[in-house]
C-alpha cells in the first residue's frame, strides 16, 4: 500500500531553549551527545549491572534490590510512601530485602513458580511494590492491573493471561472482584491486604500481611535466564481487545540505562514518578528503574492536587520528577501564582511522557520553575524510553527530541504488506519506526503471534505514530496513525492543532477529531476546555476559529470548535479521541474505566 500524499509540516514557532538556560550544579550524564551514541553498546550497558551470583543469569529484582541490599546502600532509603492522609513511611533496600524475600516465599508456598503470572490490583501503597518486586525474584510474572479499571477489564486481563494469583486490597476486592470470582477459572489465590481482622470476613482469600508475617525473610533467587518472562503489560485497550505485551527480565539493561540518560540519575537523586504502576511508565520507572540505581522513590498514595504536589516537591527535596502531560497542564490551569509559592532550590531535571508534550508546557516549566520540561517518547511495547530531550541538549518545545544510545530510529512508508521505504528527506511525516534490537523490546502478545509478527515490517518495529525528522536528527510527534484526519487530500495530526489551540491564552485544553463530512472526507472539529475567568461564548469561538486559522491556514484549522468543561483523558494521561469521537456521532463509548477523573 502506498502512503497517501502528506504535505510538509510548519516550521516550529517556539524559540529554541538552549542548555545554559538550565544550567545544573551537576553534570548531566550525556554532555556529548553524539560520542556517547558511537561509542555505546548494550552489552556495555549489561556490564554495569552485577547478574546474578555465580554467573546464574539477569533476575530484575536482584538488580533492583539484592545487590543494594547487600552492599553499601542497605541503609538507604529506597521508598518514601507517603499516604493519603500525610503520613510517612520509610523502607530502606535492607527493608525490601527483607519483605520481597518474604512474599517470593510466599508464591512458592502456594505452588506459584516460574512463569506464573501474578496481578496485583492495587493504588499506590507500599504492599504493591513488595508484590511486583518478591513476584519477580520468585521468576513469577508480575502484571500489573490498574487500581480504577472496572470489572470488564479486569475480567478480561486476568482471563487473557491466566492468572494464578492476584494481590488486591480489602476494598477493592470487595467492589470489583468478589462479583467476578465465577468468571475468573485461572485464578487459585486471592491475597487480601487490609487491616488486622478484616480480611477474616471474605470468603475465598487469605491475609496477605499475615501471609508475609509468616513467611521466611531469607530466599534465594533460582537461575534466571535473561529472556524468561518477568513482565506482562496491558495495552489500555482504548480499541478492540487489550493486548498483551510480554516483557523480560533482560528489559532491566534498558530501563537502567535509558534512566540514565533521559532522567539523568545520579546517585543522590530523590526520584518522583507520578504515574501509577498500573501502566508501564508506574513499573519500568516507577519500580524498576530509580531502584537499579539506588535512588530514593517518592510514592504518593493521593491523587492529583496542585499544591499537594507543590508541598511533596519541596519537603521531599525531589530532584527528578517524571510526571504526565496531563497534571502539567492541570497545574498550567491553576496558574503561575500558585507555582511561585513554592521555592524548590533541589529540583533539578522535570521530565514528561504519556502523551507529546505541547510546546506551551515546556516553556511553561521555564517560567515556575526555571527549567523546561523534557518530553520523551516510548510505549508500552518498547519497555523504555526510545526518543528524549536530554538536560544536557538544547530543546525545541514540542519535539520528541533525538533516539537514545543503542535506539535507531527512522521515518518510513509502507510500499506493500512486507517492506516499507526510509524517508531520507527532513521534515516529511511518514511512520516512525525502530531497529529491534534493544533490550526491553516486547518479546510477543500474548496468544497473539500473528499480531505480534504484524508489527515487524521491512527489518523494521512499526510503531504506529506518525512523526517527522528535521535536518538536526530532532522528532516530531504528528499523530497516531488511525486517529490522523484526512481532509480534502491532507493528512492532518490532532497534536498539532491541539497545540497550536493551547497557545490561546483562553484555552486550558484542547482535544482534537476528524468528524465525517460528504465533501471532505472528513472536517477537524476540536473540543476547548477554557481557562478559569473566561466563558464559552460565541465571540470566543469564532476568535479561536480564526486565531487557528493564522497559525495553522485553513487547510488544517479547524472548521468546528466546542466548548466542554473538560476533555476525556485516561490515567496515563492520553487523550481518549476515540471517545470525544463517539460521543460527536452517538456511538457507543466502550470501556470508560479508565479515565482520568475530573
Amino acid at each position: 500500500m502506498l502512503w497517501p500524499e502528506t504535505r510538509q509540516i510548519m516550521t516550529v514557532r517556539w524559540p529554541t531553549i538552549t542548555k545554559d538556560s538550565a544550567s545544573s550544579k551537576v553534570v548531566p550524564n550525556l554532555v556529548d551527545y553524539d560520542r556517547v551514541r558511537s561509542e555505546f553498546s548494550w552489552s556495555q550497558a549489561r556490564a554495569a549491572l552485577d547478574g546474578l551470583p555465580g554467573g546464574a543469569g539477569l533476575n530484575i529484582a536482584h538488580e533492583a534490590v539484592d545487590r543494594h541490599a547487600t552492599g553499601a546502600r542497605r541503609q538507604h532509603v529506597a521508598l518514601r510512601w507517603l499516604s493519603k492522609e500525610g503520613a510517612e513511611r520509610n523502607y530502606t533496600y535492607g527493608d525490601l530485602l527483607d519483605q520481597t524475600n518474604r512474599f517470593a516465599n510466599v508464591l512458592t508456598r502456594l505452588g506459584i513458580g516460574k512463569g506464573d503470572p501474578v496481578a496485583v490490583l492495587a493504588g499506590r501503597i507500599p504492599e504493591l511494590y513488595i508484590a511486583a518486586l518478591g513476584a519477580l525474584k520468585n521468576r513469577s510474572v508480575f502484571m500489573p492491573l490498574f487500581s480504577a479499571f472496572g470489572p470488564e477489564p479486569i475480567e478480561a486481563r486476568v482471563n487473557i493471561a491466566r492468572a494464578k494469583v492476584l494481590v488486591t486490597t480489602d476494598a477493592l476486592y470487595q467492589k470489583k472482584i468478589e462479583g467476578l470470582r465465577r468468571s475468573l477459572p485461572s485464578l487459585e489465590h486471592v491475597l487480601v491486604i487490609g487491616e488486622p481482622g478484616s480480611v477474616k470476613n471474605l470468603p475465598g482469600t487469605r491475609d496477605f500481611r499475615a501471609l508475609l508475617s509468616q513467611a521466611d525473610n531469607r530466599f534465594t533467587i533460582l537461575p534466571t535466564d535473561p529472556e524468561d518472562m518477568a513482565l506482562l503489560h496491558f495495552t489500555s485497550g482504548t480499541t478492540g481487545k487489550p493486548k498483551g505485551a510480554i516483557h523480560v527480565h533482560q528489559a532491566v539493561v534498558a530501563h537502567h540505562a535509558t534512566a540514565r540518560f533521559a532522567l539523568d540519575f545520579h546517585p543522590d537523586d530523590v526520584f518522583w514518578c507520578t504515574a501509577d504502576p498500573g501502566w508501564v511508565t508506574g513499573t519500568s520507572y516507577g519500580i524498576i528503574a530509580p531502584l537499579t540505581h539506588g535512588l530514593t522513590s517518592i510514592i504518593d498514595e493521593a491523587e492529583f492536587d496542585a499544591e499537594r504536589w507543590y508541598k511533596i516537591l519541596r519537603a521531599e527535596h525531589v530532584t527528578v520528577w517524571y510526571t504526565a502531560p496531563t497534571a502539567i497542564r492541570m497545574m498550567m490551569r491553576v496558574g503561575l501564582e500558585a507555582a511561585k509559592k513554592f521555592e524548590l532550590p533541589s529540583l533539578r531535571v522535570l521530565s514528561s511522557v504519556g502523551e507529546p508534550l505541547n510546546p506551551e508546557a515546556v516553556v511553561w516549566g521555564v517560567e515556575a520553575f526555571g527549567r523546561p520540561f523534557h518530553d520523551n517518547w516510548w510505549q508500552t511495547e518498547t519497555g523504555g524510553i526510545m526518543i528524549a530531550n536530554y538536560p544536557a541538549m538544547d530543546i525545541r518545545p514540542g519535539s520528541m527530541g533525538r533516539p537514545l544510545p543503542g535506539v535507531n530510529a527512522a521515518i518510513v512508508r509502507r510500499t506493500g504488506e512486507a517492506s516499507v521505504e526510509v524517508v531520507e528527506t527532513p521534515d516529511t511525516e511518514g511512520e516512525l519506526a525502530l531497529s529491534p534490537g534493544w533490550p526491553s523490546m516486547f518479546r510477543g502478545y500474548l496468544s497473539e503471534d500473528a499480531r505480534y509478527r504484524k508489527c515487524f515490517v521491512g527489518g523494521y518495529y512499526l510503531t504506529g505514530d506518525l512523526a517527522k525528522r528535521d535536518r538536526d536528527g530532532y522528532y516530531w510527534f504528528i499523530g497516531r496513525a488511525d486517529d490522523v484526519i484526512k481532509s480534502s487530500g491532507h493528512l492532518i495530526g490532532p497534536f498539532e492543532v491541539e497545540s497550536a489551540l493551547l497557545e490561546h491564552p483562553a484555552v486550558a485544553e484542547a482535544g482534537v477529531i476528524g468528524k465525517p463530512d460528504p465533501v471532505a472526507l472528513e472536517i477537524v472539529k476540536a473540543f476547548v476546555a477554557l481557562k478559569p475567568g473566561h466563558e464559552p461564548t460565541d465571540s470566543l469561538r469564532r476568535e479561536l476559529l480564526g486565531f487557528a486559522r493564522v497559525r495553522l491556514g485553513a487547510a488544517v484549522a479547524p472548521k468546528e470548535i466546542e466548548f466542554c468543561p473538560s476533555i476525556p483523558k485516561n490515567r496515563a494521561g492520553k487523550i481518549m479521541r476515540r471517545l470525544l469521537k463517539a460521543r460527536e456521532l452517538g456511538l457507543p463509548e466502550g470501556d470508560t474505566s479508565t479515565l482520568e477523573a475530573s
